[in-house]
């Protein structure tokens, strides 16, 4: 069962919250964040490693990040994928993510600059 709000500063908190993990989808950013939600990718676990980059990002205040959903690149086999745009317009593929890995790449790629090569798959 879910835990009811019992107060003002409750409301407040999860209102932020929920303000935040909003804006990583609709504002424009430097950096962008393309998670693949194909069936293939949901199949495999698009939608933790979509949950998992929004609850990182949200957390660390990013904010030049902007995150988005996109279908399916054909290549089912590296499912769950995400794809980062830098600022320059160079993209970067991951594929065969689990969170331990969507922690990895977002704190050194997303946060930190610096690609996380063993686990390109295109770029």
């Amino acid at each position: 069962m879910e835990k009811k709000i019992s107060s003002p500063a409750e409301l407040k908190a999860l209102r932020d919250r929920a303000q935040g993990e909003v804006d990583l989808r609709t504002r424009k950013g430097d950096t962008q964040v393309v998670v693949h939600m194909g069936t293939c990718g949901i199949a495999a676990g698009a939608r933790d490693v979509l949950a998992q980059v929004v609850a990182e990002l949200a957390e660390a205040k990013a904010p030049n990040v902007v995150v988005k959903q996109t279908g399916c690149l054909g290549l089912c086999d590296q499912e769950p994928m995400m794809t980062i745009t830098d600022k320059g317009g160079k993209e970067f593929r991951y594929g065969k993510l689990d969170r331990h890995k969507v922690h990895e790449i977002i704190q050194e790629h997303v946060l930190g600059g610096k690609p996380v090569i063993e686990h390109i798959i295109t770029y």
